[in-house]
């Protein structure tokens, strides 16, 4: 208890920076994240949110 009295400016001084830092980072993230497609006519267009894997049928099968 005595470390958090002696070091108080210390410790708040860096949650002011660090509260605003995780709003701004988080508000700059979330804009990144919109997906844009667009195609032509006769186009066939896939979106994917994250990770795909794709496997191919075997021609033995």
């Amino acid at each position: 208890m005595d470390w958090l009295i002696e070091n108080k400016e210390w410790l708040f001084s860096g949650i002011a920076i660090a509260i605003p830092l995780a709003i701004a980072g988080w508000a700059l993230s979330s804009k990144s994240k919109k997906q844009v497609q667009k195609g032509g006519k006769g186009s066939t267009n896939i979106q994917i949110g994250g990770s795909i894997n794709i496997k191919e049928k075997d021609k033995g099968e």
